[in-house]
């Protein structure tokens, strides 16, 4: 019976600093995940932990990759297009055992998947807290980067139902699947006086993505 490794981790060298990349990989899988974090945190963050825990399981390996900002320790991100440089940069480290990958991340990171999973040769997309528009902002909205993400290939968006950067209703119609999960908030957290715990939005979280992985 194969057991799952240790995670382990690569530092990749981008135009903009190290990246740093932490594989926690599955015996035999068909695919990678790679996950990119917010602008305001790592991959810490409860969806991507959840993610990296649960889908080595299912024969995805998932890599968690930190941008050069985060691991030179600045506390603030910087513009988007230099996200998206840091991501071309390092996406042939994720492409090296020559499995499909499938580009993905969480609110920032979402973005920099949207964008550049087309150019890149992306598997599919997935969309983790996708910010729509600021908060308040409707007016401001990021459509656009999520209609044009992947050039027709699967693209799947994974939505709290509280999240004030745009709650499910919100989204346009296109070519995504949208999960919604109860009575989340941008950083999928629920209320403790929610009929659902947290542990049970995880469970969507991790339970939808694997389930979709699996088809691709």
């Amino acid at each position: 019976m194969s057991t799952t490794p240790p995670p382990r981790t690569e530092t990749v060298p981008t135009g903009g600093g190290d990246a740093r990349i932490t594989w926690y990989e599955a015996p035999g899988a068909a695919l990678v995940l790679a996950l990119g974090h917010g602008a305001g945190g790592g991959i810490e963050a409860r969806d991507l932990v959840a993610l990296a825990a649960a889908l080595p399981a299912a024969g995805v390996s998932v890599a968690l990759v930190e941008q050069p900002w985060r691991v030179a320790g600045r506390k603030l991100a910087p513009a988007p297009k230099r996200l998206d440089e840091a991501w071309r940069d390092l996406w042939p480290a994720l492409r090296a055992a020559g499995r499909p990958v499938v580009a993905g991340g969480r609110s920032a990171g979402a973005r920099v998947a949207c964008r550049t999973g087309h150019e890149l040769g992306a598997h599919a997309v997935l969309a983790l807290s996708f910010p729509l528009h600021p908060p308040g902002r409707p007016e401001s909205s990021r459509a656009a980067e999520l209609l044009g993400a992947g050039g027709g290939v699967p693209v799947l968006v994974v939505q709290g139902a509280a999240d004030p950067f745009g709650r499910p209703a919100e989204f346009p119609e296109g070519g995504h699947e949208l999960v919604e999960v109860p009575y989340a908030d941008h950083g999928f957290a629920v209320p403790k006086r929610a009929p659902v715990g947290q542990d049970r939005a995880l469970a969507v979280i991790t339970g939808r993505v694997a389930e979709w992985a699996g088809g691709l």
